[in-house]
């Protein structure tokens, strides 16, 4: 079977089966493309070697470099010298990891379909992750961050909007530029998210994001141009640009930015940070995991567990700043029970 029309068929099932992400299909897609390029490269070279060293094995009507790909020409060889590529070029362990996953599911899925017999990559060893502890912010810190917009402008107005819904919902940057005038209910203080796989989702808000959010999209200058901004061109969309259409991802990450270094805040802030902030401060209060994580719209509680750790870590660090005993003792060394 061709690599190009199995993965073709792999990336269809993505999209209508299990309803993943536009973005989640292109980097699907790309590290596809990318395994295989290498693999068409390298195949003759591959080939040469097999004779000489007799370490890498493939099939003998391997194509040329400028034919199509078989997948028969998948083996687990091929693919420890793709990994062995990745390694020499600086690749970090998760993207090594995250292009193993990819090869993976795409075997895993032509099996289940019967269009294939085998997994190449049964024989390749998983390497293992450790899941890093989200950043996060103080509340004093969240202040200090949402102050920097100028709400005397239109556009500052909207982004601090954005910061207050972003720290109201933990929304993903995703769902937040997504969001239509009809998507929020301002009299029960909630909105309708579209998630990731296109799962809604209904989230509460607080008062003090709702009344930003009504105040935005009453400003007297969302229908007019004045002060470098166009007048509402999206009427369907919450979230405009200065274009007056739908704000992009890109906008958003680049307003972060810029607001950040007018903080001064160290480190890097991103509006995922905000989502981490929240959940971890949600946690801090009292919240139960089930609820978080339908607030984030978790398929797994696995994943929302995450904030166990840096609820910890918080409460440790906050302890120790606070307690005057604290601050002056040496750390425990360990007692032998031994007699």
């Amino acid at each position: 079977m061709n690599f190009n029309l199995a993965a073709t068929q792999f990336l269809r099932h993505l999209r209508i089966v299990k309803n993943a992400s536009e973005h989640t299909i292109r980097n699907y897609c790309l590290d596809l493309e990318a395994f295989k390029g290498f693999v068409e490269e390298h195949l003759m070279q591959l080939k040469q070697e097999e004779r000489s060293s007799k370490l890498i094995h493939l099939p003998e009507e391997a194509p040329a470099r400028d034919s199509k790909l078989l997948l028969s020409h998948v083996d687990k060889r091929a693919v420890r010298f793709y990994l062995a590529d990745l390694a020499a070029k600086g690749a970090s362990k998760r993207t090594v990891v995250r292009k193993l996953s990819v090869l993976r599911s795409l075997f895993t899925y032509l099996i289940k379909q019967r269009l294939y017999s085998h997994n190449p990559l049964d024989e390749i060893q998983s390497l293992k992750l450790e899941k890093k502890i989200p950043p996060s912010l103080s509340y004093e810190q969240v202040e200090h961050l949402f102050a920097q917009p100028d709400t005397t402008t239109y556009l500052g107005f909207r982004d601090r909007c954005i910061m207050e819904l972003f720290y109201s919902s933990g929304l993903r940057i995703a769902e937040l530029i997504g969001l239509n005038r009809t998507d929020f209910d301002a009299k029960n203080l909630r909105l309708r998210v579209l998630g990731k796989g296109k799962r809604q989702r209904v989230v509460p808000i607080t008062k003090t994001a709702a009344e930003w959010m009504i105040n935005y999209l009453d400003h007297p200058e969302r229908h007019s141009e004045a002060n470098g901004h166009y007048a509402q061109k999206d009427a369907n969309a919450l979230f405009l640009n200065k274009w007056g259409e739908r704000l992009t991802v890109r906008s958003v990450d680049r307003k972060f930015e810029q607001y950040l270094l007018a903080s001064g805040l160290a480190g890097k802030i991103t509006p995922h940070t905000i989502r981490h902030t929240i959940a971890t401060h949600w946690l801090e209060k009292g919240m139960d995991l089930k609820t978080i994580q339908m607030l984030l719209g978790h398929r797994s509680l696995a994943t929302t567990t995450i904030y166990t750790q840096v609820s910890s870590r918080l409460k440790r660090e906050v302890y120790d700043k606070a307690h005057p005993r604290a601050q002056l003792e040496e750390p425990v060394e360990k007692i032998s029970t031994s007699e």
